[in-house]
């Protein structure tokens, strides 16, 4: 056994971050490893154990190793140590590994109610009338059913130790099985990076010390069921009672992932179950991903949520699984009767309760008229999406995948306006290699048939960390490294791309685009690496362009005209950017409005500009499949919209359905309005909403 002192001279001490550096580290040995500080020694292989230490900086530790590699251990864990666990050392040439868990986003207080957005007064005819705000297109009718927790009951103690610790691991090999699932589920219909967030979970069930320490309580005469429900909550709690607030979300994923070892030992029934024999409406509070991301839409018409936002994970998810869906209508529904009939319209965001005959009927022919819609939409898929006053506007996809790209022809897709090159470096230990990335480039060419395909590069940092690419530690990460400004500080990882990208290029029109950029700067630095490469290669003049998501860019767009090839606006992370408003954050998302007139006066700008270089502009955010915003963007002379794959049909059906001076007239009454509100409320009076919100699976990462 080996005993050794180190200084942790992290300057946040041992948080999430530099703990899971070393946690890691720890496992690569067969060795024990346990780690001191102060009285409290833990498992150096459990990050929950190693977070509850709560080292700061300059405090001490003491390892201690004992097996058969453990002079490698200690060495090992003594340079990283030294090194800052992938924290930035002041005075120190080494660099942070920055990786930030799906599951670390700061958790909102929950001492303040939810902001509830603004809405128009009610007349005393629409007191019937819940307004929401529209997340997930189509008509629901049915039945209203509160979303109930089912009771999980456990016995308090057992008599067979052995026989309880065997439940315990079947269990939590039942919930992994489970995780896993939902992983694969949500991956398939939404992507990698939504579905982060059970992989994370699926990490905290592989903490031996959750494991171990439900054991002791076993062996005491405690039930598996009592013994698991113990330790989650210790160390729920002692998580929730650090000073890293960046734990909060942890500690709430904890207590979620215990619950649902604790329903299979409890043999609880899925909420599902609990369900009426009819279809129902949903009415909840709010819903995890993994709530949504299990609901039989045989059972499930649609969902009213009191809280949220149309970019939620609960949101993306419904549209995903073609589910119409109301978010953020307030903390008033809780008190909504189970068995009231009730029209869900996922278009408008109304839930109308007890309706008379007439809108029964009503809403009866308007889901029709959905269902024939969608079968004429996609009959005429492949046709050009011009109004009817000869304007063009070409509308493509958004795509993770080979599989992807083959699917967007079919849905008439007119080419790629997205493709997220960073699921070819999730989900794996070391970065892609150039041929790996070419294989897949080279497919995705020929999948297209001709057809023009954009690659952004790689897009990490922030919220998207990789566990190779040691990055600083960031108070906030949405606003330090990443996308080019990554790339640009890692080099080598932007020149194998764009040495795959061009060799791609031999086999399609492929089109190269830098995310995150704010400054002239970073696309010439870009621009050269791409030159340099070219000449290496002697490969093809491929376009360049940049993607317009901070707000410094739109500004910027008359300058950046003159140097690049097409802008690509990224509405999503300009919404959030420009208003200061996290389209996540569970109590501003709903306000968080990509047709707020601030964002589209942006977006009037950098198309201005565009078009007076003699350059276009195209679309690949949220924004672009939005009905509401659809005649809006195409009057502002938006020449591309880049949407999900099953959005397309719909949004080319739409814009047939148009007529650009019409558009236009409505572009600049937009312009004029002073919120969101107004700018949807002059969409409505113009009566331009032919087509509804026909998305089912429309993806808003941008």
């Amino acid at each position: 056994m080996k005993e050794l002192d180190l200084i942790l001279n992290n300057p946040s001490g041992l948080h999430a971050r530099p703990a899971k550096v070393f946690v890691n580290t720890a496992k690569q040995f067969k060795a024990d490893i346990r780690v001191q500080h102060g009285t409290k020694k833990v498992n150096a292989k459990s990050m929950i154990s190693v977070l509850t230490l709560g080292v700061e900086n300059g405090g001490q530790i003491r390892l201690i190793v004992d097996g058969p590699d453990e002079d490698e251990a200690l060495a090992v864990l003594k340079t990283a140590v030294e090194e800052g666990l992938g924290d930035e050392i002041p005075g120190s040439a080494s660099h942070a590994d920055g990786k930030k868990d799906g599951d670390e986003t700061q958790a909102a207080p929950a001492s303040h109610p939810p902001i509830e957005p603004d809405r128009p007064k009610e007349t005393e005819a629409d007191q019937r009338i819940v307004r929401g705000v529209p997340a997930s297109a189509g008509i629901a009718i049915g039945p209203l059913h509160q979303f109930r927790r089912a009771e999980i009951v456990i016995n308090e103690i057992a008599a067979e130790p052995a026989q309880e610790k065997s439940r315990l691991q079947e269990a939590i090999k039942t919930a992994q099985t489970q995780l896993k699932l939902l992983h694969t589920q949500v991956t398939k219909r939404i992507g990698p990076e939504e579905a982060a967030i059970f992989e994370a979970h699926q990490a905290i069930l592989d903490d031996p010390d959750l494991f171990e320490g439900a054991v002791e309580r076993i062996d005491t005469g405690s039930s598996a069921g009592r013994a698991w429900q113990d330790t989650i909550q210790i160390a729920a709690a002692t998580l929730a009672g650090l000073t890293d607030e960046l734990l909060a979300a942890r500690a709430a994923d904890v207590r979620d992932v215990g619950n649902k070892v604790l329903r299979v030992l409890a043999g609880a029934v899925d909420d599902e179950s609990l369900l009426p024999s009819e279809p129902v409406i949903l009415i909840a509070e709010d819903l995890a991903p993994s709530d949504t991301a299990s609901l039989d839409t045989s059972r499930v018409l649609g969902f009213c949520t009191a809280i949220g936002g149309a970019n939620s994970h609960s949101a993306i998810l419904a549209r995903a699984l073609g589910l119409p869906a109301i978010v953020g209508a307030g903390s008033g529904v809780s008190a909504l009767k189970n068995g009231v009939q009730a029209i869900l319209n996922g278009d408008t965001g109304t839930l109308t309760l007890d309706p008379d005959s007439q809108t029964l009927t009503a809403a009866r022919n308007l889901q029709e008229e959905h269902q024939i819609r969608r079968v004429v939409e996609l009959k005429a898929a492949k046709e050009p999406a011009i109004t009817q006053d000869g304007h063009q506007v070409e509308v493509v996809a958004n795509i993770g995948s080979v599989a992807d790209a083959k699917q967007a022809l079919g849905f008439g897709a007119e080419g790629v306006g997205l493709l997220r090159s960073e699921f070819l470096f999730l989900d794996r230990a070391d970065p892609p290699t150039e041929t790996e990335q070419f294989k897949v480039y080279r497919d995705i060419a020929v999948a297209l048939e001709g057809q023009p395909v954009i690659i952004r590069t790689l897009d990490v940092g922030g919220d998207k960390p990789l566990p190779y690419v040691p990055m600083p530690a960031e108070e906030n990460p949405f606003l330090g490294i990443r996308g080019i400004r990554l790339c640009l500080a890692r080099p080598e990882l932007l020149r194998t791309q764009i040495r795959a990208i061009l060799r791609a290029a031999e086999f399609g029109p492929l089109r190269l685009m830098f995310p995150m950029v704010a400054n002239v700067a970073e696309f010439s630095a870009a621009r050269q690496i791409v030159e340099e490469v070219r000449a290496e290669l002697k490969g093809p003049a491929i376009e360049l362009g940049i993607m317009i998501e901070i707000p410094a860019a739109a500004v910027l767009a008359d300058i950046f005209a003159k140097e690049v090839d097409f802008f690509s606006i990224g509405t999503n992370d300009l919404t959030q950017y420009t208003l200061a408003m996290d389209r996540g954050h569970p109590q501003l998302s709903a306000q968080a409005d990509g047709l707020h007139p601030a964002v589209l006066r942006l977006i009037d700008q950098t198309v201005r500009a565009s078009h007076a270089a003699g350059k276009w502009t195209g679309v690949c955010g949220e924004l672009g499949a939005d009905p509401q915003a659809v005649p809006i963007l195409v009057g502002l002379g938006v020449d591309e919209l880049s949407v999900s794959i099953p959005a397309v049909p719909a949004v080319k059906a739409q814009i047939r359905s148009l007529s650009f001076s019409t558009a236009q007239h409505l572009a600049a009454e937009a312009l004029k309005c002073a919120s969101a509100i107004e700018v949807r409320r002059t969409v409505d009076s113009l009566s331009l909403r032919t087509f509804s919100k026909a998305d089912n699976g429309q993806k808003g990462s941008e």
